[in-house]
């Protein structure tokens, strides 16, 4: 299923508050004015997150239906509404995030887990039964606002999500992770593609066109 052209409407103006930061008013102009925020909440996806997804697998083709499907720091979950929707009644989604408290979404198992645990791996073995076909992570640490070190702190995670995804990927499995550029996903990208046939870094159309925001793709996974 294609992707649906987004059209922009009117820009909404936001008027200066007391107390408000200049960025803050700088963000929420952004999301009032962003036709993916619009086009989420007509859906009743739980965040614009969903569209980057949607649009990676239009491209590649990767949710198909009836995969196992684990998707990383889940909360608050608009992958996973997107993985229920194309892997389809005879496929199973596994979210998992660190949060105590999300709402989770219907149809999915939904876990509160440290996914770097000694333990994980071999729980969600047992819970998936076995090997799993794609392991996604939309993951990132909160913003500093220091450039290097928000890119250092997301390959951070980028590295745990692929040595995880490393031990429970299937056969001929897909990887999907977010990255920002910054030089350091230099050698994530040898290391994966060392594991994969196809290795690609893409940047969705959804993904904010001044963001350093890139997600490295690798499918065909060389299970040893």
């Amino acid at each position: 299923m294609k992707q649906k052209s987004f059209v922009r409407g009117l820009s909404t103006k936001v008027k200066k508050a007391a107390g408000r930061k200049l960025s803050s008013t700088r963000w929420l102009r952004r999301q009032l004015n962003d036709p993916y925020v619009r086009e989420a909440e007509i859906r009743g996806y739980k965040s614009r997150a969903a569209f980057k997804l949607i649009e990676m697998d239009d491209r590649f083709s990767f949710l198909a239906q009836g995969s196992k499907v684990i998707d990383l720091g889940a909360a608050p979950g608009g992958w996973t509404q997107v993985c229920l929707e194309r892997v389809g009644p005879k496929g199973r989604v596994i979210s998992v995030d660190i949060q105590e408290k999300w709402d989770g979404v219907t149809g999915a198992e939904c876990l509160q887990m440290d996914f770097t645990s000694d333990e994980a791996v071999a729980d969600l073995l047992k819970i998936s039964n076995g090997s799993v076909n794609v392991v996604l992570s939309d993951m990132a640490a909160p913003s500093t606002g220091h450039a290097k070190t928000d890119h250092l702190r997301i390959m951070g995670l980028a590295e745990l999500a692929w040595d995880f995804a490393s031990q429970i990927l299937s056969s001929e499995g897909v990887f999907v992770c977010k990255l920002l550029q910054g030089g350091a996903e230099l050698s994530l990208l040898n290391s994966v593609k060392k594991n994969f046939i196809n290795v690609k870094h893409v940047k969705p159309p959804s993904s904010r066109k001044d963001s350093s925001e890139m997600y490295l793709f690798a499918q065909g996974f060389k299970r040893g």
